[in-house]
């Protein structure tokens, strides 16, 4: 934290003073003198165009700078233009640099942003193929959702930034709508299932007494904790937020509301990619950014097919080995398991309590055992919260949420508490490894920490090398001796199938024309989840094509990876070593990441 704060103040400070002074070349020159300097300073730029990413980020605020908590981000047509600019800009400077000129992390900085940037750059004329307003990560849920995880209040100014952004939100709103006009005139509306479901959680975000709005309830919280803060102020505030409410906030929602009720009549029930214009090029190019391979669907189906039959069985002896009826197959023996009550936790406000004390404790018993498996650990905290509670219905079983830079904010694992079924007693061990310790967190909070590497590989957002790291860690944890008792592996294995039946469902709705019912029906037949969680699931994949993939794809190369060491070294290998491998270079495509193992096993070898 320190480092980044002398860093940008320094450069920017030095750079304003001095004029001509290194610091300022370093800052303005489209060749820096280091080549992480170039990219670190790129990084800020974009960071100090986002408030919410500086909010989110939590690093000026130890700096006694708090001018971006008052603002939202610009969400225009004109700013996601300027991005491709930037990107291209970019693109050229970083070519300003030979391979020849470059240590050999800063070479691998440099083909990791390169990367990057022509995914973006060759995707640029398919900006438009998305739903910003959807029913998992529409900007209609995520606004109250950063107010009230990410928005800090330690003091009055922090609250008076936080009416502030209240009073912004119809603007930022209206930005949106423009880029939905200009998506509706390209053909690209979302399926009718994804308008039901967001007018359904609008109208209802707006329809409750405010007093009892997340906004407002959210404010009123952090209030009550400052006590310093005289009570007439926080009656003050709590009324200017009511205010703001009533008037802007509903504003913003209704003109969506407006909007999306006229939209309902063009929408239709084919879900799938494909049939957007050029839906096929954007599902192919979503595949090979989400697995970062070349694999087609086609591919991709069939290795999920042959997976699903493979961990059916596993689980099937398991089940057997428990006095469940297996004669009738897969789907009628999880039934029975599925049917147990004595797998869940009460349907109460206690029970769901109880969820919760139990993630953590589960937690904290394996944070214990880490040393067996890793030198490294991540220094920030982390905690489990429930999913808030205005958008559970339509959210995903869990979710991670990144710490602050300056630890002010933990690393926190969301958990969907909606359906009391979607939580069986026996699955609870491996979400919590994947979404926590050693999964999201254990990689994330690492990657973020890392010294000496440029801010975008400790972000870069590969999801199968983050996402096939968190279900391999819930295999790891099996191996550990973390998930003994027969239905806890079952729960692995429930949790393995769910990703590999994934491959199936995701490219038979974006490439096999499979129909939203048609992919419930053979997600809810080969996994044993709970139908409101499966129908969730199938809900997400639409609306984000290819990034289910990615997991199980992520998974089986980081096993095969593992295998390959295993096979090369002998008695020489480590885990340690290969989990260090793994992890000290922040998110990578996989690619990359076998140069890396292949790289290390050779190191090893000479040694």
């Amino acid at each position: 934290m320190n480092r980044i704060v002398k860093w940008l103040g320094g450069t920017v400070g030095a750079a304003a003073v001095l004029g001509s002074s290194f610091a300022a070349h370093e800052w303005y020159a489209d060749k820096p003198f280091y080549f992480n300097n170039l990219l670190n300073r790129e990084m800020v730029k974009i960071a100090f165009e986002s408030p919410e990413m500086l909010t989110s980020l939590g690093f000026l605020e130890s700096i006694g700078i708090k001018g971006h908590n008052a603002q939202l981000d610009d969400a225009s047509l004109e700013s996601g233009q300027a991005l491709f600019a930037k990107a291209k800009h970019l693109h050229q400077n970083i070519e300003r640099y030979n391979d020849e000129q470059l240590s050999k992390d800063e070479l691998l900085s440099k083909r990791i942003t390169l990367y990057l940037l022509n995914y973006l750059l060759e995707n640029e004329p398919y900006q438009y193929h998305d739903y910003p307003v959807n029913q998992l990560f529409g900007a209609q849920n995520s606004y109250p959702s950063f107010m009230q995880g990410q928005h800090q209040i330690n003091d009055k100014e922090d609250a008076e930034n936080y009416l502030s952004r209240l009073s912004l939100v119809d603007e930022k709103f209206a930005q949106i709508l423009e880029g939905l006009q200009l998506r509706e005139q390209k053909g690209i509306i979302p399926p009718r299932f994804v308008i039901e479901r967001v007018l359904e959680e609008m109208n209802n975000f707006i329809s409750q007494p405010v007093t009892d709005n997340i906004l407002y309830t959210s404010l009123q919280e952090k209030l009550a904790k400052l006590d310093a803060l005289p009570n007439s102020d926080k009656t003050a505030l709590l009324a200017a937020a009511e205010a703001k409410i009533n008037d802007d906030v509903k504003r913003a929602y209704q003109s969506f509301i407006d909007y999306f009720t006229a939209l309902q009549a063009k929408a239709g029930t084919d879900d799938g990619y494909w049939r957007l214009p050029d839906g096929e090029k954007v599902y192919a190019n979503a595949l090979k950014f989400f697995t970062t391979t070349d694999m087609g669907a086609e591919e991709i189906h069939q290795m999920g097919l042959s997976e699903v039959e493979r961990i059916q069985s596993q689980m099937l002896n398991i089940l057997a080995a428990q006095g469940y009826d297996v004669s009738l197959g897969f789907k009628a023996a999880m039934d029975q398991l599925v049917a147990d009550s004595s797998h869940y936790y009460e349907d109460s406000s206690a029970g769901r309590a109880a969820i919760l004390k139990d993630y953590q404790s589960i937690l904290d018993e394996i944070d214990q055992g880490m040393d067996a498996a890793f030198r490294i650990r991540p220094k920030a905290g982390m905690e489990v919260v429930r999913i808030p509670e205005f958008k559970e219905k339509t959210a995903p079983g869990a979710y991670y949420e990144q710490p602050a830079l300056d630890g002010s904010r933990p690393g926190r694992f969301f958990a969907n508490l909606y359906d009391i079924k979607a939580t069986p007693k026996y699955s609870m061990r491996t979400l919590a490894y994947h979404e926590g310790i050693p999964g999201h967190h254990f990689q994330i909070a690492l990657a973020m920490e890392l010294e000496g590497m440029p801010f975008i590989r400790r972000m870069s957002p590969f999801t199968a090398y983050t996402e096939g790291w968190a279900l391999y860690a819930e295999r790891l944890a099996w191996e550990m001796g973390y998930q003994q008792q027969p239905l806890d592996d079952l729960g692995r294995l429930q949790a393995e199938l769910f990703r590999a039946v994934r491959l199936v469902v995701d490219t038979g709705i974006h490439a096999k024309r499979w129909s939203r019912e048609e992919a419930i029906e053979y997600m809810a037949a080969n996994t044993g989840m709970a139908l409101s969680d499966v129908t969730a699931e199938i809900e997400r994949y639409i609306v984000m094509p290819g990034q289910a993939t990615a997991y199980k794809v992520g998974m089986m190369k980081i096993l095969s990876l593992r295998e390959k060491a295993k096979a090369a070294l002998g008695d020489k290998f480590d885990l340690k070593d290969f989990h260090d491998v793994v992890l000290k270079n922040g998110a990578v495509p996989l690619a990359i990441l076998e140069e890396l193992v292949d790289e290390y096993i050779e190191l090893k070898q000479q040694a």
